[in-house]
């Protein structure tokens, strides 16, 4: 008659070991042979049954190692996951995962035309609202606007007037400029801090 042996196991995602309490056992007369919901181990009149296992393995990769005091099963899961249990009739995942796939949509469903709706209704408000150009805002894009600005009006300007607009510029430490060459070439361009700034030489 067959007897029972003690065992215990643990896992880890993508391992479960079993450990089988046989003091020593041959390793020539020890056999285990690996399914894939299943194991058998034998030894002489010992044997252990674990059927149905709680998830698949594979029993290619899977191996033991017969120990003084203990075997040790290691089985390698097919698919990743805990089981919580080493036998039991729990779903195989693996059976499942090709029966899964996205819901179709039901019939009549209207999520397709109102999003395309609301598309509609944004480029609506943004052409109805065109951006303003530099010469309405010069600062409508920052300070990149600003110099393209002043570039327009250099670049289009007459001798005299580049010239005021370089002497003012320089002179005040870029706080003030000037198109006005009769006033400019007069005297130097002081400079103009902001309101409630004061402007200080550098000095080494």
């Amino acid at each position: 008659m067959a007897t029972t042996v003690r065992h215990e196991f643990y896992e880890t995602d993508d391992r479960l070991t079993i450990t089988i309490f046989d003091r020593g056992a041959d390793p020539a007369h020890v056999n285990v042979e690996f399914q894939p919901r299943g194991i058998v181990y034998s030894n002489g009149d010992k044997q252990l049954d674990l059927q149905p296992l709680k998830g698949q393995i594979d029993p290619e990769k899977s191996s033991f190692i017969v120990g003084k005091v203990k075997v040790e099963i290691r089985l390698v899961k097919a698919a990743q996951g805990r089981w919580g249990g080493l036998i039991g009739d729990a779903p195989d995942p693996l059976a499942n995962s090709s029966s899964v796939s996205t819901p179709a949509p039901k019939a009549g469903s209207t999520l397709p035309q109102a999003r395309k709706n609301w598309d509609r209704v944004t480029k609506t408000i943004l052409d109805s609202e065109p951006p303003k150009t530099m010469t309405e805002d010069p600062n409508v894009s920052g300070d990149s606007t600003l110099n393209e600005f002043f570039q327009n009006i250099f670049s289009n300007a007459d001798d005299d007037t580049r010239k005021a607009m370089m002497k003012s510029f320089q002179e005040s430490g870029g706080t003030a400029l000037s198109t006005n060459w009769d006033e400019v070439k007069k005297a130097p361009v002081p400079v103009k801090p902001p309101s409630g700034s004061e402007a200080r030489k550098w000095e080494q």
